[in-house]
């Protein structure tokens, strides 16, 4: 199972946020220090606005801040509320299941306990646990060496399609 890019900037967000909550934080600062695009920022950040996570402030001076303790956050809701598809295999959807293995398989419960320990472990984990160490003023989040780039929260996005020959990027 893979997280989408949207959950991925989603935990990134949260966790920078969580780790600067001493001011606010801008979109043009997250993208920079994570190499996202804006737009994309934009949405993960309206998105959690509307949950209540996030107050967004607009306009000059204007930025972003952590509205509920990171302790109170747990990580398994964020998935949740940012994946929308837990369906590990066909089986787990009657509306759609054709398997023909169905009426014996012993499959699904395998995969069903795998799921339920999943969230086990997600929910088990806060914000807080994430970000734990890293301050504002701490050099293993907010500075990283020339030329490395900051490992993913989940994974790194990977490209959807080639550039095209002659075409600069």
């Amino acid at each position: 199972m893979r997280l989408s890019e949207y959950t991925d900037y989603t935990l990134r967000v949260l966790m920078y946020c969580a780790a600067h909550r001493d001011r606010l934080v801008t979109i043009g600062e997250l993208a920079e220090h994570h190499g996202l695009s804006k737009n994309h920022l934009m949405k993960v950040v309206n998105d959690l606005a509307r949950q209540g996570l996030l107050a967004t402030t607009r306009g000059r001076g204007g930025g972003l801040r952590l509205l509920a303790e990171p302790e109170t956050i747990r990580i398994g809701d964020v998935v949740r509320a940012t994946e929308t598809d837990f369906r590990l295999v066909e089986c787990f959807d009657a509306a759609t299941n054709a398997c023909t293995l169905t009426p014996s398989c012993r499959l699904k419960h395998l995969f069903d306990d795998a799921l339920a320990g999943y969230f086990k472990a997600l929910d088990g984990a806060t914000l807080a646990d994430m970000t734990q160490g890293l301050s504002a003023a701490g050099a293993k989040f907010n500075r990283q060496p020339a030329g490395r780039k900051l490992p993913a929260v989940v994974a790194a996005p990977t490209p959807r399609r080639a550039t095209r020959p002659g075409r600069n990027a």
